[in-house]
């Protein structure tokens, strides 16, 4: 059997919907189960009506609640071309809209707005599985709030999410499809909660370790990884294949790559995963696996904005605890570093968000002489580079002939990152690509 999930950009509007239960369709009879998101910007203007209603604005809240409630409708009418039908449906959902307008009249609290943030996944999952009827399926809901949580820790209880999930599908009986609902789960105290980042794909990777799946599929409206960035080597080939470590790698660097923490539960089942495109349903995709190629550069990936931070002093030398001040001050501004390397008497680090630089700048001038270089690119070279004899890291290097700021190599045997000025990006990434993906 197969996980199917479908991702916001995939369920957008009433067009993409019908391409993506085409999709669905063509997977039909084999117990396959299919994950669905919330429409793409739903779950922001949730978020946004929470945040009306903890202001205590309620009216705002209602105006949002309404402008969003006759999108919905609007978007009933494209999908349902049967009067009665389309009347059920729109009375429907309606109702849902309702509940949400109770939750604005009494105390709100982070209960409500998490039961608020999960109508989202509730109202496309009913949409699409009415859809699926309409084409004549024999659809089961398996409502993901009666199998998937979350314990004490906020991480997936997946004892309780396999036992509850069998049961789920016992229930249902026989069926064409079964459909649940992405990113939504259940906490430790039984209230409506979520899986944070990643929600959805998360929900796909859990369902499909638990019934040790076939193959995850997840679907966009995106093109499959390329090895290079096509809009710098025209030609750029996508990758056909990632081992679960070097997707782990990318997932910074591409938006398309699947946060580490949702790749884990199927790398641990050896699940494999596929990324594929709703508006290129026929191409292969790119699939990520256990499997690996040996002594190969996979891809080559990069990212702009980059800020790096030295800090210099003499005092770090042969001091305990020195680096650990130093990263204190990050975790204070919830600002997440990227790449380190450090020497006897300094430290250099990277980060892509500004927001609180100019006090984190203050605060590390305690600890010695501060310099900074901005909108600087890191480029990563992610594959198989552990073997000394393919001598990999010197190949990459070698290829390289612009100025290097920082490198950062051995964390992993499955990346070499290095910092470089964003002017030289292109050069760099045209001379990766002539260097591994031509031959």
């Amino acid at each position: 059997m197969k996980v199917v999930k479908f991702g916001s950009s995939a369920v957008a509007t009433a067009e993409k919907i019908k391409v993506s239960a085409q999709i669905a369709a063509a997977h039909k009879g084999e117990n396959n189960i299919v994950v669905v998101s919330s429409i793409s910007g739903t779950t922001d203007c949730l978020i946004e009506i929470a945040d009306y209603l903890y202001k205590k604005n309620p009216d705002g809240a209602k105006e949002l609640i309404n402008n969003l409630e006759r999108n919905y409708l609007n978007l009933a009418n494209e999908l349902f071309s049967d009067k009665q039908q389309t009347a059920n449906i729109e009375k429907e959902i309606s109702g849902r809209f309702d509940e949400i307008r109770k939750l604005s009249q009494d105390i709100f609290t982070l209960f409500e707005e998490k039961r608020i943030v999960a109508q989202g996944e509730l109202l496309l999952s009913y949409l699409f599985t009415e859809y699926l009827k309409v084409m004549g399926l024999n659809v089961k809901s398996i409502p993901a709030l009666n199998f998937m949580r979350i314990d004490k820790n906020e991480e997936p209880d997946v004892v309780y999410i396999k036992k509850n999930l069998e049961s789920q599908l016992e229930i249902a009986g026989k069926a064409d499809l079964f459909i649940t609902e992405g990113f939504i789960c259940r906490n430790a105290y039984n209230e409506i909660d979520n899986l944070k980042k990643g929600g959805s794909d998360y929900t796909a990777s859990l369902i499909g370790a638990a019934l040790h799946a076939d193959e995850i599929q997840i679907w966009s409206d995106k093109n499959a990884i390329s090895r290079i960035d096509n809009s710098i080597v025209k030609d750029a080939r996508p990758v056909e294949k990632l081992n679960f470590d070097e997707a782990a790698e990318l997932a910074y660097f591409s938006a398309k790559t699947l946060h580490p923490v949702c790749l884990t539960p199927a790398k641990l089942e050896n699940v494999p995963v596929k990324l594929l495109n709703i508006n290129q349903a026929e191409d292969a995709g790119t699939l990520i696996s256990t499997a690996y190629a040996p002594n190969h550069v996979e891809v080559v990936a990069a990212k702009d904005g980059i800020t790096s931070i030295r800090i210099k002093s003499s005092r770090m030398l042969f001091a305990h605890g020195f680096l650990r001040r130093v990263f204190e001050v990050f975790e204070q501004y919830k600002t997440s570093i990227d790449m380190i390397t450090t020497s006897e008497v300094g430290v250099a680090v990277t980060i892509d968000n500004e927001k609180n630089l100019e006090d984190i700048l203050d605060d590390l001038k305690k600890f010695g002489t501060v310099t900074t270089n901005r909108d600087m690119t890191i480029i990563c070279v992610v594959g198989d580079l552990t073997d000394q004899k393919a001598n990999m890291q010197s190949q990459v290097i070698s290829a390289i002939d612009v100025p290097i700021t920082m490198i950062s190599y051995g964390a992993s045997g499955n990346n070499i990152s290095f910092l470089i000025n964003k002017a030289d990006k292109e050069k760099v990434l045209v001379a990766l690509n002539q260097k591994f993906f031509t031959k």
